[in-house]
């Protein structure tokens, strides 16, 4: 019963959309550690401001997801023209970086919030964002 559990929610495609969100979690948690990690490294290491850093590591998982979404999150794609498929991604991503580095902007500078725990805010809001976007434009 688990391991058949366990290929339903994890290998096997499905149209569902419980299914759908329990592998956008997981994808997009994967894809945040990537996003965090270069936040990280690019402002404490190499010194750039928060928010170039944010944007370049956003970026980044946004890249990784799209990857993990077409291969393993969705079942279903839209489009069929991969070219324009993958255009609106990165256009569904940067509406996502602009709403992303608005609420890490608001959180940091407004609220005076670490801006790490800025960013943990601003990407749990976004996710939401993003999952309705890309499941009901490109993976319906």
């Amino acid at each position: 019963m688990g391991n058949r559990l366990f290929q339903k929610l994890l290998v096997i495609k499905s149209d569902r959309t419980l299914v759908h969100l329990l592998r956008s979690i997981l994808s997009s948690n994967v894809s945040f550690a990537l996003d965090f990690g270069i936040l990280v490294l690019l402002t404490e290491v190499v010194h750039l401001h928060y928010l170039i850093s944010n944007g370049i590591g956003f970026m980044a998982g946004t890249s990784l997801n799209y990857t993990l979404c077409i291969l393993w999150v969705f079942s279903k794609r839209s489009i069929r023209n991969r070219n324009l498929e993958y255009w609106l991604y990165i256009f569904i991503g940067l509406s996502g970086v602009g709403l992303n580095e608005l609420f890490i902007w608001l959180f940091t500078e407004q609220l005076h919030i670490y801006y790490l725990i800025s960013k943990i805010l601003a990407g749990s809001t976004v996710f939401f964002y993003n999952f309705v976007t890309r499941k009901y434009v490109l993976f319906r």
